[in-house]
């Protein structure tokens, strides 16, 4: 259940804000082509050097190390995990499903600052206190916080069938779906054919 606003700033006043420096903050995204192969063998590649960046595997090993370090509870889903789990494709940003309770967002909190996001207090607040969707773009990278995907009954529930890949968390193929189908956003119509081709792909090898 969602903690009151009001709980949720009073706790944020012990949450140092202040921007973290990283070397890997000041540096360009790579404007080529390149590949990272994770798990058994699956080959993801990420796109970059478009007129949006493109979301990089090195930052999704970013984001499991700090969330790991500061133990925060969330699955990757979307078409970047999607990609985690062997989908050929790109995306411009990362989409995260975390868990709702105050605990998690204060951890979750402390590990975006980390990370080198310069978050309002507003930002702060809402992560804390678990609104629906919380968009990112003050950071090193665009990430979207959802705290309540369309399409998928629970965290809980969606914990227990998610898929561990080279120590990332990452939804199960058919929960990903189940999201896509229920947003009816054209972007995600558009990408259902070839996300089913891609869970039959991954049932043909016994990996679902």
């Amino acid at each position: 259940m969602r903690q009151a606003v009001g709980h949720c700033q009073r706790a944020l006043s012990t949450l140092s804000l202040r921007r973290i420096s990283r070397s890997w903050m000041m540096r360009a995204f790579e404007r080529s082509i390149h590949s990272k192969t994770i798990g058994s063998g699956v080959r993801k590649t990420f796109q970059t050097g478009s007129d949006m960046a493109a979301f990089e595997y090195r930052q999704a090993e970013e984001i499991r190390d700090a969330f790991a370090r500061h133990r925060v509870r969330y699955m990757f889903i979307g078409k970047s995990g999607a990609i985690l789990l062997g989908f050929p494709d790109t995306t411009q940003d990362a989409d995260v499903f975390v868990e709702r309770s105050q605990t998690n967002g204060t951890r979750l909190v402390e590990a975006l600052v980390e990370l080198g996001f310069d978050l309002t207090e507003q930002q702060a607040t809402d992560v804390t206190c678990g609104k629906d969707f919380v968009q990112l773009k003050n950071g090193p990278f665009d990430l979207d916080l959802i705290y309540a995907p369309d399409g998928i009954e629970d965290f809980e529930t969606a914990w227990r069938r998610r898929v561990e890949v080279a120590g990332f968390s990452v939804c199960h193929i058919e929960d990903i779906i189940a999201s896509k189908e229920a947003t009816g956003r054209v972007k995600d119509r558009e990408s259902l054919p070839r996300l089913r081709a891609f869970r039959e792909y991954l049932q043909a090898k016994g990996e679902t």
